[in-house]
């Protein structure tokens, strides 16, 4: 199953209106099946998911009531996860890495 997400959703949209950011600003075919589609609002408490189901949309929502997604919010390009980084995410762990791989200057 492939994941994408996308951020700074009005969580006040439905089926129609998360289909057209799909279409539209991201110009990306809804229509295939096992695909989520993750949005979520400002605050991160909240979010939407719309999966093509092959005969209509199913559309989820998970909010949380302490706390917040780790949700990135650097870009508002749509992007892919795996379905590891989707676990992550529904747990409330980051989806990106926080250690990065190093280049040491020097030897000990």
């Amino acid at each position: 199953m492939l994941f994408y997400f996308s951020n700074n959703t009005d969580m006040r949209y439905g089926i129609d209106s998360l289909a057209a950011i799909i279409e539209k600003k991201y110009k990306v075919n809804l229509f295939v099946p096992n695909t989520l589609f993750l949005f979520c609002g400002r605050q991160s408490t909240k979010i939407k998911g719309l999966l093509w189901e092959g005969d209509g949309f199913l559309l989820l929502y998970k909010r949380v009531e302490r706390g917040h997604f780790t949700w990135p919010r650097t870009s508002d390009e749509l992007r892919q996860l795996c379905p590891e980084q989707f676990k992550w995410l529904m747990q409330g762990f980051a989806i990106d890495p926080i250690i990065y791989d190093a280049e040491p200057k020097y030897s000990a």
